[in-house]
């Protein structure tokens, strides 16, 4: 709900905030551009209009899908928590499309690594997971295993939470996957492939 609000105070604090946060919803391909503006002359509140594309009209933040007023807030905290920072988010991935929340990893490595803040996040994406364990492998702005710590959590038979390291090497493998961390994904494709064939076979001799 302050985001607006953190964007027009950046302004004169580092106007650096709202190029990066306009750079991200471009290359995450949300919009094309925002801007803020009065809600009305005589008022001193302020809301957010984007364009969609180059060639269409602004419209209100409010009315172009929830994915972007959820991604407004997270990027606007990487750039405008001060440096140094630990920055906590409890799924940040929520309502986002798949390749949104790839590119969240490269905006966390973004803000890590010009901003030196700490980002501590609690995800069930793998989109966002296999994002960044492409780009330690590619040392992507000298990212490496290093810079990351993960932790699968389970619940124990006491009921009480587990954190259980998994092992990341330099070039981006887990190690120490434990079972069916996002469920049998190999387990699918084959049987889809098995099942696909076995239904051609008996279309074929019908």
């Amino acid at each position: 709900e302050n985001a607006v609000a953190a964007l027009l105070a950046s302004r004169k604090e580092d106007p650096q905030v709202q190029e990066k946060v306009g750079f991200w919803l471009k290359e995450l391909k949300l919009i094309h551009e925002y801007k803020l503006e009065p809600i009305r002359p005589d008022r001193q509140e302020y809301e957010m209009l984007v364009r969609c594309t180059a060639g269409s009209s602004w419209v209100s933040i409010k009315d172009v899908g929830f994915g972007i007023s959820q991604i407004l807030p997270v990027l606007v905290l990487c750039y405008y928590a001060p440096k140094g920072s630990t920055i906590i988010f409890e799924q940040p991935e929520i309502h986002l499309h798949p390749s949104v929340q790839a590119g969240l990893a490269d905006v966390f490595i973004d803000a890590i690594k010009t901003r030196d803040v700490q980002i501590i996040i609690e995800s069930h994406s793998e989109h966002l997971l296999r994002r960044l364990q492409r780009r330690i492998a590619e040392e992507k702005q000298g990212m490496t295993n290093q810079d990351t710590a993960l932790y699968f959590c389970q619940m124990g038979e006491d009921g009480a939470s587990i954190l259980d390291p998994l092992q990341l090497d330099p070039y981006g493998n887990i190690n120490n996957w434990p079972a069916n961390f996002f469920g049998d994904e190999m387990g699918d494709l084959v049987a889809m492939t098995e099942a696909a064939m076995q239904r051609q076979m008996q279309e074929q001799s019908l």
